[in-house]
C-alpha cells in the first residue's frame, strides 16, 4: 500500500492504499479496483464515498481503529452498500477484523 491519487489534477483524493487495475503507472489514476481508508480523528473518510462512486471505484475498505470496525463497501449503481465478502480479494470485513492488531485500549 502506498500513496496514489484518484481523480484529476484539480479534483483528487489520496486514499491510504488500494488496488489498481492493470495499466501504466500514472500520477492521477482515473479509478481503482479497491481503495483503503483508515479513519483518523477528524478526517472525512465517509464524505469521500460519492467522489469514489463517481469514478467507479469497485470497492471501498474502511478501517476504523476507534470504532474497532471494518466496513467493506461495494459499488451498486451510483453508491455503495456493505458487502460480506470482496469480489476482488479472498477476504471480507469479518475475516480482516479478526486479523488486525487493533490498538491497545479498544475492544
Amino acid at each position: 500500500m502506498g500513496d496514489f491519487n484518484i481523480g484529476e489534477e484539480d479534483s483528487y483524493r489520496v486514499p491510504d492504499g488500494g488496488l489498481h487495475r492493470p495499466g501504466p503507472d500514472e500520477l492521477f489514476y482515473p479509478t481503482a479496483a479497491l481503495v483503503v481508508e483508515i479513519v483518523s480523528p477528524g478526517d472525512e473518510t465517509w464524505k469521500k464515498l460519492s467522489f469514489y462512486a463517481a469514478r467507479r471505484v469497485d470497492e471501498v475498505l474502511i478501517v476504523d481503529p476507534l470504532e474497532v470496525a471494518v466496513h467493506w463497501l461495494g459499488l451498486n449503481g451510483d453508491g455503495y452498500e456493505p458487502i460480506e465478502y470482496s469480489a476482488l480479494i479472498d477476504c471480507g470485513p469479518a475475516q480482516l477484523s479478526d486479523r488486525l492488531d487493533w490498538p491497545q485500549g479498544t475492544d
